[in-house]
């Protein structure tokens, strides 16, 4: 390789090579964190973990990833420069966790036990336990930092927590098997997995109205870093689309086979996203309209780019870019310089639409 080339070069003169950036996936398969080189999509370590690690998140002083073994009840900090776990903490069922915009609150989403935590960010002390139904799945929040909004996956409901008096505030149905959710321009967008489909959830009126459809197993949804697109997965049919944020019509979509999940982006505005039922991640350029893969571990969930160009400013100033549920309010202005203008209509990627995946895999938390 060119950059092997040029490191005698580089030591000659007294020049450090750039250090690559990172990308971060949780193979909840195999109780392990595959930390990729982003350049070169070759795994530069493999971290061992307990049991199950579903979700990630940064905190908010961009320092430490916070990895969630759900099965093994603890999180992991780790370096994320170097992958170095610096603590671990024990935390009851740890599925999908987030810190509320405001940094004072870790909230965790407990899906086997049917919790949802409060904790105190700075020392993780238990603050209030809610039981507001089965299998509580995904959190967000208003971007006044007050409420917390979690989807009740096996109730088919959203509830509402005021971190303000730590009490629950309330309860709505939205649909069947509810998982992804994010505040979007003072609205909450679901993702229904046991439909087709995303809705509309107001928080004041809790009137529930249709957003979009993408297929069958409607995931998750998260905002680009510039808050000029919305990318919502729908894990069955294994599409990815683009979401105008004005209008929420999908602008076009790509067949990507494997079940995309979870999504983080890159300062260079591509997306990559984990394949639940592969052993691997793809990465998305949506200006150049292509995709390609590569090998992680099995049943991979979470991920996070680390970018070491931008260091810690990239994730911290581009909401999207933490872990997708952080509120933008309105469009981030300057990032990307150029963007071109979104086609008009659907238009399908140029990869044929996935197979039909098997009934025992079409639903799995």
């Amino acid at each position: 390789m060119a950059w092997r080339l040029l490191l005698p070069l580089l030591a000659l003169l007294g020049v450090a090579p750039a250090r690559a950036d990172l990308v971060y996936v949780l193979n909840s398969g195999d109780a392990s964190i595959t930390v990729l080189d982003a350049a070169t999509r070759e795994e530069r370590l493999r971290i061992p973990v307990l049991r199950e690690p579903h979700h990630l998140v940064l905190t908010p002083d961009g320092t430490q990833l916070v990895v969630a073994d759900s099965g093994g009840n603890e999180v992991f900090f780790l370096d994320p420069a170097t992958g170095e776990v610096l603590r671990r903490v024990a935390i009851s069922n740890p599925y999908h966790l987030e810190y509320s915009p405001d940094g004072r609150f870790l909230v965790v989403a407990s899906l086997r036990r049917g919790q949802v935590d409060v904790l105190d960010a700075r020392t993780l002390e238990l603050r209030q336990r809610f039981r507001p139904g089965d299998k509580p799945s995904h959190v967000a929040f208003s971007p006044d930092s007050r409420m917390a909004y979690v989807t009740i996956q096996g109730d088919g409901t959203v509830a509402a927590f005021d971190l303000h008096s730590l009490t629950q505030a309330w309860v709505e149905k939205v649909g069947p098997e509810p998982a992804g959710i994010t505040w979007h321009r003072g609205e909450l967008l679901v993702g229904l997995m046991g439909s087709t489909h995303f809705v509309r959830l107001d928080p004041e009126s809790r009137a529930v109205t249709p957003a979009f459809s993408l297929g069958r197993g409607a995931h998750t949804i998260y905002p680009a870093p510039d808050g000029r697109a919305l990318y919502a997965t729908s894990r069955v049919d294994s599409r990815v689309a683009e979401i105008d944020p004005e209008t929420l019509a999908v602008r076009r979509w790509w067949a990507i086979p494997g079940g995309p999940d979870c999504l983080s982006f890159d300062p260079d505005g591509r997306i990559w996203m984990t394949l639940r039922w592969s052993r691997s991640i793809a990465i998305l350029d949506p200006v150049a309209d292509r995709w390609e893969t590569a090998r992680v571990g099995r049943s991979p969930h979470g991920i996070f780019f680390k970018s070491m160009r931008h260091g810690a400013a990239f994730a911290q100033a581009m909401p999207g870019a933490v872990s997708g549920t952080r509120p933008i309010d309105a469009p981030l202005p300057g990032w990307p310089a150029a963007t071109p203008p979104p086609p008009a209509g659907i238009v399908p990627g140029s990869i044929p639409r996935a197979p039909v995946l098997p009934a025992s895999l079409r639903v799995r938390p």
